[in-house]
């Protein structure tokens, strides 16, 4: 053995890539989320012409989703914080694919219609706390922003840009299928899918036999370990206290209130209003969610480079997340202006694009407020969202009905009331500081910090 071989030093272990498949299964869940929610823009508009309900009727039926899937999502991210995503995700993506197709089976009843949302509420409510907790604990902090941006974001709203054209454009409209048989085909998918993801997801880098620790090392570069007294389940007076928590809840009100236009109604916007066909509509519908798709891809990076470029992450995430709803909230008018439908299309392209740019934010935001406790942070942020849901389609439905005459509706008080939305929504993100963190942890010395371990370079 040369003198150059005794002197050499051990090869060192290079990181296996589990966490990628674990993006890849937490993308497929995002998207599946939206692919069958968002088909009520292709639903709704057969159960109006079938069994001859109105506007607020509709609107009333589809609220209806939101009080189980609100009241479920913080006992959700407990239960995800205290036993891990892996069994609570796997059997909830299954259940509502089981659900799913019932909206067929029911016939005009508008008790078995209501009985299905409520259902169909229930069984997606844990979907985003359990996703956030898996960005939280499988990927590093340095990237969780941009990972988070592409599952929550551009998968997620892909999902649903997809969900008119699988289930309008394809299997109704080119196959043949009736919009029932569509539905049982796209939930059948849904659930081999959650078997998929049962199989092979694991809780956290630390129980799946298939990382190395090379790979778990970097996984929690950045991340100073918890304090070991600090109790499992979140303290909520911790939530009541902390003045950051109280605006996020508020703009994550208006902004889920004002983005339930997009799955309320731009079927019928674009069916009914605009008088386009079924196939070329099912294209038209998608195209405002593919801009939330690619504004939320690109959100996420931009936040980085914004935290990277101010050299503070509470105003990175801050100013993101205001220019976004900002921008929104003046394109509205844009669209507003657009005779013709495809270009309305593009413009609603152009606001669900920033709208959604600051998608990853809220994301990243719950992590850092939450830490160990980020799925029931997002919990309470979704539930928050789901309180605007509840209301908005309601106040929607009479703007829509107060300014329909005959069988032509005027959509532009809709569209004003959801830019004021987005505006509240931006002026609250200024007053949301994620650095005043709900837990507690150890610094390097052994002291307790209760702040975010990253603030200065996200990257680090």
């Amino acid at each position: 053995m040369s003198m150059a071989q005794e002197s050499s030093p051990l090869e060192v272990e290079r990181p296996t890539g589990v966490r990628w498949l674990i993006f890849v299964l937490a993308c497929g869940s995002s998207w599946f989320l939206y692919l069958h929610r968002y088909t009520w823009n292709v639903i709704a508009p057969f159960l109006k012409e079938d069994y001859g309900f109105n506007n607020l009727e509709l609107s009333a039926i589809f609220t209806l989703f939101t009080p189980t899937y609100g009241v479920l999502q913080i006992p959700s991210g407990i239960v995800c914080d205290w036993m891990g995503p892996h069994l609570f995700l796997g059997v909830i993506i299954v259940a509502w694919s089981l659900v799913f197709p019932m909206y067929g089976l029911v016939g005009g009843s508008k008790a078995g219609l209501g009985a299905v949302r409520l259902a169909f509420g229930a069984t997606q409510a844990g979907t985003y706390p359990a996703l956030s907790k898996i960005t939280e604990t499988w990927f590093p902090v340095k990237t969780r922003t941009v990972v988070q941006g592409w599952v929550a974001t551009f998968f997620g709203r892909s999902g649903g840009a997809m969900s008119s054209i699988i289930l309008g454009t394809v299997l109704i409209g080119l196959v043949g299928m009736t919009w029932k048989w569509a539905l049982v085909v796209m939930g059948g998918v849904g659930m081999l899918y959650g078997v998929v993801f049962l199989l092979l997801f694991r809780n956290s880098p630390a129980v799946d036999g298939r990382v190395n620790d090379a790979e778990r090392a970097l996984i929690a570069e950045g991340t100073p370990p918890p304090d070991p007294q600090e109790p499992p389940v979140l303290p909520f007076r911790r939530v009541l206290k902390n003045r950051s928590m109280l605006f996020f809840v508020i703009q994550q009100i208006m902004s889920a209130g004002a983005d339930g236009v997009y799955v309320l109604y731009m079927g019928d916007y674009f069916l009914n209003v605009k008088g386009f066909e079924m196939v070329k509509a099912g294209w038209l519908i998608s195209l405002p969610l593919w801009g939330g798709a690619i504004g939320g891809m690109l959100g996420g990076v931009c936040n980085d480079l914004m935290i990277s470029w101010t050299g503070s992450r509470r105003w990175g995430r801050s100013l993101v997340g205001f220019t976004g709803k900002f921008l929104a909230c003046w394109l509205v008018f844009v669209a507003i202006a657009q005779d013709d439908g495809v270009a309305a299309a593009w413009a609603l392209f152009a606001v669900k694009f920033f709208s959604d740019w600051s998608q990853p934010t809220v994301w990243g935001t719950c992590t850092d407020l939450g830490g160990r406790y980020s799925a029931t942070v997002f919990g309470v942020i979704n539930t928050s969202g789901s309180i605007g849901g509840l209301i908005s389609p309601l106040m929607f439905g009479l703007i829509l009905d107060w300014n329909t005459v005959g069988k032509v509706t005027d959509y532009n008080p809709l569209f004003v009331t959801m830019a004021v939305m987005y505006l509240i929504s931006a002026v609250c993100w200024f007053c949301v500081d994620c650095t005043e963190s709900l837990e507690k942890r150890l610094a390097p010395g052994g002291d307790m910090v209760d702040t975010p371990p990253v603030d200065l370079d996200p990257s680090a």
